[in-house]
């Protein structure tokens, strides 16, 4: 994702190799005490079940920066959400889009990881703001907290 053409953003795919259980991703994934140390700080707070909420805290809780409703989920195994930014005035405006989060266990103690970002159509400037470095670094830093139970750094990359 490397282009500013709001068209060719519009479904954003990114995979990782994690060395991990599909419980101790899910966890990472699910659980304020880790998005905190790799997701821009967040603070995530979900309802995991269909139909529930999903809400992406600042980390002092002062300004919620996100929120979706859980549309599919299968512990350990995929989690799927509507995701709508609320970081400024413009993405608060936006659609929601979808975020699909899939853990698939390999062989030697690794799970692949898959996270895709569509519907991203009716909602181009949270395109821009997610692709390349975004959603790199943030399944950058769930695999660095996974595997070593520490962020990536006291600051995450910003896109």
């Amino acid at each position: 994702m490397t282009t500013d053409d709001p068209k060719t953003l519009t479904t954003q795919l990114y995979m990782i190799f994690i060395k991990g259980t599909p419980e101790r991703i899910w966890n990472a994934i699910t659980k304020p005490e880790d998005t905190t140390r790799y997701f821009h700080g967040s603070h995530v707070e979900a309802e995991l079940k269909e139909g529930g909420k999903f809400w992406y805290w600042s980390p002092d809780k002062s300004k919620l920066w996100g929120d979706g409703e859980v549309l599919e989920i299968e512990p350990h195994k995929k989690l799927v959400t509507t995701w709508h930014a609320l970081w400024d005035e413009q993405t608060s405006q936006e659609k929601p889009s979808r975020v699909i989060w899939e853990i698939e266990p390999q062989e030697g103690g690794y799970c692949k990881v898959t996270v895709t970002h569509d519907r991203l159509e009716e909602a181009p400037v949270t395109a821009k703001h997610v692709s390349g470095a975004g959603w790199t670094g943030v399944i950058s830093g769930l695999k660095t907290v996974v595997e070593t139970n520490a962020p990536m750094s006291d600051k995450t990359p910003s896109s």
